[in-house]
């Protein structure tokens, strides 16, 4: 039974009550005192558990977002690919959460560059021969190349009506400048030289060449004029059944070699899962279909 401050100051005496008291206010400070300690050895464990389980969940939230995987890499793509590449790289991102950073030109820069040490991981080419080489020399991964597309080679003009649908225009040759692909780099340029010289025209029409550094700056010079004519690719001149304005020639694949593209994952791009992705995402539907409606062939 507990005494009141009223009866201990009937029965203590004076000066009894106040040290009475502060006796009662110390005991129940120490009550309090041990009630918290004990409180806190019951919620330590728990505390422990508690944050244990955040970390794991927060490091499982971080795995399941792609975002937090999300790698960069760096791709070498021929020139003639640059329309379907343009579509393909942002819907690529967003799928997966990794980046893309491209170097458009052709391949037999992007050969040397890539024997010197250049910092690609994947090479987009506009030929089957250059990926076989760089897996000769140990550069790529051959396991890892195949053939993403099959160009088509086109003899196009800005003019309408300048060139005729059997290219009989090349033979007349009332034109002043044909623009063509450096051939000694340029996988579509050499092609175009094949045709004219299975043609018998090359003597007789290279005076007027005018050469592109790929296959980009060629299509340049013929859209501003500053050539009259000139062989691209049909993908920079066709999308979704659509021609560019102007007159073109579709050249028969007898003429020059089957214009077979490969892909392939370079050595510096072994453990880069981003360049790994792409490789992969290539070869999907979506991917197939932009490359189709460039006029490509799979």
């Amino acid at each position: 039974m507990q005494m009141s401050d009223w009866d201990a100051a009937q029965i203590l005496p004076r000066g009894g009550v106040a040290a009475w008291r502060k006796a009662r206010c110390r005991a129940h400070r120490f009550a309090v005192s041990r009630a918290r300690a004990a409180m806190r050895r019951f919620l330590e464990p728990l505390r422990t558990v508690f944050r244990n389980m955040r970390l794991l969940l927060g490091a499982g939230l971080m795995l399941a977002h792609p975002l937090a995987l999300a790698e960069e890499a760096t791709l070498a793509v021929a020139a003639n690919f640059t329309g379907p590449m343009e579509v393909i790289k942002p819907a690529f991102e967003q799928a997966t959460g990794h980046r893309l950073s491209i170097a458009y030109g052709t391949v037999g820069k992007f050969y040397a560059q890539i024997r010197n040490g250049a910092p690609f991981d994947v090479l987009v080419s506009s030929d089957e021969a250059v990926p076989a080489r760089l897996e000769k020399d140990g550069l790529a991964l051959p396991e890892t190349r195949y053939t993403y597309a099959i160009g088509k080679l086109m003899l196009w003009s800005g003019t309408p009506g300048l060139v005729d649908d059997k290219g009989e225009v090349l033979r007349r040759g009332e034109f002043r400048y044909l623009a063509i692909a450096n051939p000694k780099t340029a996988v579509y340029g050499a092609a175009a030289v094949e045709v004219l010289e299975k043609l018998g025209l090359r003597a007789q029409l290279e005076p007027k060449w005018v050469l592109g550094e790929n296959i980009t700056q060629t299509h340049q010079f013929i859209a501003s004029g500053s050539a009259d004519l000139g062989f691209v690719a049909l993908a920079q001149i066709y999308k979704d059944g659509q021609y560019a304005p102007g007159s073109y020639w579709a050249v028969p694949q007898a003429l020059y070699p089957l214009l077979r593209q490969d892909v392939v994952l370079l050595a510096r791009g072994k453990d880069n899962r981003a360049a790994r992705a792409f490789v992969e995402y290539l070869k999907s539907d979506f991917a197939k279909r932009v490359i189709r409606a460039y006029g490509y062939e799979l």
